[in-house]
């Protein structure tokens, strides 16, 4: 599970160095936004990885499925964030992966369809995951008692919920701090 997640984080990274060299505004500001964007889901991801893993004490996909009956706190919020990961509307990594590629359209069009063909094989193998774990029959085989999420790690992953929704609906926090850095740096390399 760990080694999806981590695929899905060289994709969206692979984005960060694209929207980094597309050499604008809207690149930069698209890239330093995903980086906060990725930062927040991965992290929520890879907790609730670790919540299953502290539970059952295995990470590999083939002894789960079904978990939406067992553990509905769960099974809940690993499909929100798996969303989140792939960039749905209303995420803030869906807003960063737009004005990385408002960035790219300006620069490169051939590079733009590239990076958006890695998006969509993000996009499949993290619905492939997110489906075999959550969904399906329940595997009886290898777990025999399910205990969903404790109030403690539910209260760990609400802020980092709260941030995806809050980020993908008012980026601007982010956005006027980047662009007021980058119209200082420009004032200040013309003063020099």
């Amino acid at each position: 599970m760990k080694r999806i997640i981590a695929y899905s984080s060289v994709a969206h990274m692979n984005l960060v160095v694209l929207g980094i060299f597309s050499g604008n505004i809207q690149g930069i500001a698209g890239a330093i936004f995903l980086m906060i964007a990725h930062g927040i889901v991965s992290s929520a991801l890879f907790f609730l990885i670790g919540v299953v893993y502290d539970k059952y004490g295995t990470r590999i996909i083939y002894y789960y499925g079904g978990l939406v009956q067992t553990m509905p706190l769960f099974a809940t919020q690993l499909l929100f964030f798996c969303m989140a990961n792939v960039g749905l509307p209303g995420t803030c990594n869906f807003v960063g992966e737009l004005i990385v590629f408002v960035g790219l359209v300006e620069r490169n069009f051939i590079v733009l369809l590239i990076s958006v063909t890695g998006i969509i094989l993000s996009v499949l193998y993290t619905i492939f995951f997110c489906n075999r774990i959550i969904f399906g029959n329940s595997n009886v085989n290898y777990i025999f008692v399910y205990k969903d999420m404790s109030s403690r790690e539910l209260a760990i992953t609400f802020p980092l919920l709260f941030f995806t929704v809050f980020l993908g609906f008012y980026p601007d926090i982010i956005f006027d701090n980047i662009l007021t850095a980058v119209s200082m740096n420009i004032q200040q390399q013309n003063y020099l």
